[in-house]
């Protein structure tokens, strides 16, 4: 069934309103919600930005830049001056596994690492003969890889000694922003966990991996719940935010899930952005968890299992922008598979689960003289369903309630027919979120839940559920054995 969740006229929109932020891969947004959780029409805005790369593994992007960014999205979404002081809270999250490093004035020494950023990988590798990492795993929820902390301050101490030793916080995009805006970093339990270095059970952060990173846990800012905002004065720029509080910046996998609607062990929430994730929300840790997977706890009582990927729309986009592709990209997605099809790794900027292999890099095999843009365009697309589905084999064990897949982003939005190829190979139905942003409707939903916690919600927008067809079954059971068997001969580590 169709359901839809519109926008609202301002003058129809239910009090208290928020305005969520969200800082992604390819551009910062923002927008007034009601109450219900609806988009209030004309106050939304994007500002397009991009990472700055480098062979290296660069994956950077200046955080004053964000700032601006943030203040061009504000400036635009509370222009309107019936909107008057009826913003009860902003919130904001971030692409998560962002580090800023700050000096004792909250100045940035460092421009912002990304989750892709992988020139730390050398240290990765110490990291793992130093220590347990299995162990760590089990505390901590997450792997010792390059998105995580310990194997960047380890780097960095090496690379940028001077900048360490300047250095008074470790900080998200998102604390750096809301210090620079207000005054305060606040940094929600989510971005702390996809720090690596947060105890999934106690919400402390663990000693080892300090002690290994040779850090200080006061550079740390304190996790805090989305039940705790701060009361802040908003800057004289921003009238309308007069009575707002400002909640602790939280993380773009928490905000997906609840803006796709998975907010129970029933429902996985598979993100299809630049990057993207297969995530469950549960009660409580998982236990044990599975060794592909992470762990993140993101409320007192909650935490976040699943796998990343790093490349998906990023993936999808390399390959319209270097491919002469046909006239119709879509048609090449609704055909049948063919064993013709190139088996392609598409591991543009390193792997994160379920092998976690950082400095992996794309593999095209079974291309020949015949093989056209269309045929490598479907390996792309196969291979980036494949990723999913291998992150959906160890989340089985751990979340057998799971009964949906809920796809949202920019890839299931702008393709939907590779739904139909990502249903296929996982071998379950999934069902189309198709209200745009997502995420940021689901960081409004979480600070409304504290702002307005008896209010009935809108319902989420949704599209056509995709079937698995059990005639391609076998076609696609046997791609994922030859993707495994590349995996393992030439990544692997």
């Amino acid at each position: 069934m169709h359901r839809t969740s519109d926008d609202v006229a301002l003058e129809a929109a239910l009090d208290p309103l928020v305005v969520a932020l969200d800082v992604g891969s390819t551009a910062t947004r923002g927008g007034v919600h009601d109450a219900a959780g609806r988009p209030v029409r004309g106050l939304q805005h994007k500002v397009p930005h991009a990472f700055t790369v480098a062979p290296d593994g660069t994956s950077v992007i200046d955080p004053e830049q964000v700032v601006d960014e943030i203040g061009r999205v504000l400036d635009a979404v509370t222009a309107d001056r019936a909107l008057g002081t009826r913003v009860a809270g902003v919130a904001l999250d971030t692409f998560a596994a962002s580090l800023v490093a700050v000096d004792a004035g909250g100045q940035a020494l460092t421009p912002c690492l990304t989750y892709a950023d992988s020139r730390c990988a050398g240290a990765v590798a110490t990291l793992r003969d130093e220590l347990d990492e299995a162990a760590v795993q089990q505390r901590t929820g997450t792997r010792i890889h390059t998105s995580y902390h310990a194997p960047r301050l380890r780097w960095l101490a090496a690379a940028e000694p001077r900048v360490v030793a300047a250095t008074a916080g470790w900080w998200s995009l998102g604390e750096y922003v809301l210090h620079r805006l207000v005054g305060v970093a606040l940094a929600g339990t989510s971005t702390v966990a996809w720090t690596g270095l947060l105890d999934r059970r106690t919400g402390a952060l663990d000693p080892e991996l300090l002690a290994a990173a040779d850090v200080d846990p006061g550079h740390f800012s304190p996790p805090r719940d989305m039940t705790e905002p701060l009361p802040a004065a908003a800057p004289a720029r921003w009238p309308a935010l007069a009575h707002a509080v400002w909640f602790p910046v939280i993380t773009d996998g928490y905000a997906s899930n609840a803006g796709a609607g998975a907010t129970d062990p029933t429902v996985a929430a598979a993100s299809t952005a630049t990057s993207g994730a297969l995530r469950v929300l549960l009660d409580g840790p998982a236990d044990p968890l599975p060794f592909g997977l992470w762990n993140y706890r993101v409320a007192t009582g909650r935490t976040l299992l699943g796998g990343a990927i790093n490349d998906v729309g990023r993936a999808v986009s390399w390959a319209q922008a270097t491919l002469r592709l046909g006239d119709d990209p879509d048609a090449v997605l609704t055909a049948p598979p063919t064993d013709a099809t190139p088996l392609v790794l598409p591991y543009l900027t390193g792997e994160r689960a379920p092998g976690w292999v950082g400095d992996a890099r794309a593999v095209l095999t079974g291309v020949t003289a015949a093989t056209d843009a269309d045929a490598l365009f479907r390996g792309v697309v196969e291979g980036v369903a494949v990723t999913y589905a291998r992150v959906a084999d160890e989340l089985a064990p751990a979340a057998p309630q799971v009964v949906e897949v809920a796809a949202s982003g920019r890839v299931s939005n702008d393709r939907p027919a590779w739904l139909q190829v990502l249903a296929d190979v996982l071998a379950r139905p999934v069902t189309h979120v198709t209200r745009k942003r997502a995420t940021q409707r689901g960081t409004a939903l979480l600070a409304l839940d504290v702002l307005a916690p008896d209010v009935p919600r809108a319902l989420r927008a949704t599209g056509a559920t995709y079937e698995p067809r059990a005639a391609h079954a076998d076609h696609y059971a046997e791609r994922r054995a030859q993707f495994a068997q590349v995996y393992d001969t030439l990544l692997r580590v």
